[in-house]
């Protein structure tokens, strides 16, 4: 997999990957069977799977998005550290998906459970698998308003913006 951009201030990384422990911030969301059980259940596998759980947000019901005719979601958010790098991390949240019993489906269709990497420490990448910080931040409430509980203030590295600022910006636009 090779990257187009990879930027981090922080990270220190060599061609194994990432040597230090770095903070992730990890959307969850569930719109089949017990949601609030399925978040509940991937944040455990997360904390079994060398992430620590350092903050999680409140659990929030929001409309679909993308396929609108599908149930709410619970959508979450948490911070974690890692020593992972972050394509080792999207791997393991992928197979915890499967595990949770995510079955392949429509883009944006109903899903037991989804875990997506919304940011990596301050890293910036794009490949042909994965986007850090996830491309879709901006325009997304059932993400701007978790994470807005637990990291207002934290900066968006390419919008420039914090999470706070993002959140408000799309309240106005909607």
């Amino acid at each position: 997999m090779s990257a187009i951009l990879i930027q981090s201030k922080r990270t220190s990384v060599n061609v194994k990957g990432v040597i230090s422990v770095v903070p992730a911030y990890i959307g969850i969301g569930s719109n089949l069977g017990n949601r609030r059980g399925n978040c509940e259940r991937a944040i455990q596998l997360i904390q079994k799977n060398r992430m620590t759980l350092l903050a999680r947000s409140s659990m929030v019901e929001t409309e679909p998005w993308g396929v609108t005719d599908q149930q709410k979601f619970i959508n979450m958010v948490i911070k974690i550290d890692t020593d992972l790098t972050a394509e080792d991390l999207m791997e393991r949240l992928k197979q915890m998906e499967s595990d949770l019993g995510r079955t392949p489906t429509v883009r944006w269709g109903p899903r037991v459970i989804d875990l997506d990497i919304l940011f990596y420490d301050d890293l910036v990448m794009k490949t042909a698998d994965l986007e850090i910080p996830h491309p879709g931040i901006a325009e997304r409430y059932f993400v701007l308003k978790p994470l807005s509980e637990i990291a207002p203030d934290m900066m968006h590295p390419v919008l420039k913006k914090s999470i706070k600022d993002l959140l408000t910006q799309y309240r106005q636009s909607s």
